[in-house]
């Protein structure tokens, strides 16, 4: 459950309805539902395992683990959201350690993660939003620096 994090701060995408949201409306609907949130984890994901650096992360993992993996990350991404989902998945830093995931790595994910939103034309307040969500998640994931 290496990527399980990087992409927790992944996620989201914006449909066409955008526009004619309230602005009450939680993260989770602004960002289109369960439906574009895995849509999103999907391309994230695809990203992360094609990675020159990160894929790395990915070598050995069963396709049931990776299924595992971007189940979790829709979850979490949900329920961070404030959309109807539950997290059953361990903490974060119980799920990433001993994986010596770098500083280096995480900003590389970031820069993934902001392709990701690029593609699907997730707004600028959405992208700070789940920036806001992702960000505390680095102290828990990123092992050491470099």
């Amino acid at each position: 459950m290496k990527p399980l994090t990087m992409l927790a701060a992944a996620l989201a995408t914006a449909l066409s309805t955008h526009a004619a949201l309230s602005a009450d409306d939680s993260l989770y609907k602004r960002l289109g539902g369960y439906d574009a949130i895995a849509a999103v984890t999907d391309d994230f994901l695809h990203r992360l395992e094609g990675d020159e650096k990160l894929g790395r992360f990915f070598l050995g993992l069963s396709d049931d683990s990776v299924a595992r993996i971007r189940q979790h990350l829709i979850d979490l991404v949900c329920f961070s959201t404030g959309g109807p989902c539950a997290y059953t998945g361990r903490d974060m830093k119980t799920t990433h350690k001993g994986i010596d995931i770098t500083a280096d790595d995480w900003q590389r994910m970031l820069a993934r993660f902001g392709e990701t939103m690029a593609e699907f034309k997730v707004p600028e307040k959405e992208q700070h939003e789940l920036g806001a969500i992702v960000a505390p998640l680095e102290k828990d994931i990123v092992a050491k620096k470099g």
